[in-house]
């Protein structure tokens, strides 16, 4: 089956397979089943069959988008930046709430205090991220890569689409600016990740710049493609029942996640906005709807013929490029080492 996915980098396992039925165990009771017969019973007839055939899939949807990964064994056997040759050093942090802790890599680059903060997509990790980090680290930028809590290989608890992960990504913003102080930040985020950056973003104003690549605009919006496009079935009817029970699995609506809402606090500060014109994940409609609500200054890189996430491999090394211009551009020189330069030339 195909499923959502959401990578810079890799090829995603599907994030909605594995189930042989539509619904599971809740707290070790099959309680959807119950409350089934029971509408039925109530209801009668072919009505009661559908309303509560609406509900099960409902569920179905809201538990997928939610449902905890499975550790496996292949967990362990991720790429890390020692493979592309950057310098790289564990790292951990508390999560902005403080009840559990992230993994990351920073990647140093001790002579200047430019950084740069990468958010996988949903289901992702941080070694998804490792080619165009190492590309940053490489251009002189320290870069920070780190997991979501519930991803990665910290799997076990549910997790959802951008509105727990939002204040991971907000403790990485703390760990950056308590590493190197008044450090000068951009982010870069992909999928689910550059959704996560557009909220986030328009919360701290001391981020200086933002690259989102292939970003949706609303939660709803993104349920609603992916229930046609998989499941063969009308989209925003079944996003709207699943609405009802996301914050029983998971403690939130989908109105709370709406990157589309926060994209115009993003400015002043700089925003590329990248897009796969074959996008079927995130159909480059949110590319469009997203640009139109953001403000100035902004961009908009359409890839063609890119799927999901799939500018950067039409051609990594202008990827790479474009990329590190941008924040280049927007958060200038090290001012570490314009600082240290007249020092220099005087000891000569």
């Amino acid at each position: 089956m195909s499923s959502l996915q959401c990578d810079a980098g890799c090829d995603a396992d599907p994030c909605w397979k594995g189930n042989t039925s539509m619904i599971e165990t809740l707290n070790g009771q099959r309680i959807w089943q119950r409350r089934m017969r029971f509408t039925i019973a109530a209801l009668g007839g072919v009505a009661g069959a559908a309303l509560a055939g609406g509900a099960g899939l409902g569920y179905y949807v809201a538990d997928q988008i939610t449902r905890p990964a499975r550790r496996s064994p292949m967990d362990e056997l991720a790429m890390s930046p020692f493979e592309t040759g950057a310098d790289y050093e564990d790292v951990t942090f508390p999560t902005a709430r403080g009840d559990h802790m992230i993994h990351g890599w920073w990647l140093p680059r001790p002579e200047t205090d430019r950084v740069i903060i990468g958010c996988a997509g949903y289901r992702g990790n941080k070694w998804h991220l490792v080619g165009i980090g190492t590309a940053l680290w490489r251009a002189g930028f320290n870069v920070l890569l780190f997991d979501y809590y519930g991803h990665g290989a910290d799997v076990g608890r549910r997790i959802s689409l951008g509105y727990h992960e939002v204040n991971d990504f907000l403790a990485a913003l703390d760990y950056a600016e308590g590493r190197i102080p008044d450090a000068r930040i951009g982010v870069i985020g992909f999928s689910m990740g550059a959704a996560i950056a557009i909220m986030g973003v328009a919360l701290r104003k001391e981020v200086r710049a933002l690259v989102a690549d292939s970003p949706f605009t609303r939660h709803a919006d993104v349920i609603a493609d992916n229930v046609r496009s998989v499941l063969h079935l009308p989209g925003k009817p079944v996003a709207w029942l699943a609405d009802y029970f996301l914050p029983r699995v998971a403690g939130y609506h989908n109105a709370d996640v709406a990157p589309i809402n926060s994209i115009a606090g993003v400015a002043p500060r700089p925003l590329l906005l990248i897009h796969g014109s074959a996008d079927q994940t995130i159909p480059p409609y949110h590319a469009y709807d997203n640009f139109a609500a953001a403000q100035e200054p902004k961009d908009l890189w359409i890839g063609e013929g890119a799927i999901h996430c799939g500018t950067y491999f039409l051609d990594r090394p202008a990827y790479c490029e474009r990329v590190t211009r941008f924040f280049e551009d927007a958060i200038g020189p090290s001012q570490r080492a314009a600082e240290d330069q007249p020092a220099l030339s005087e000891s000569a």
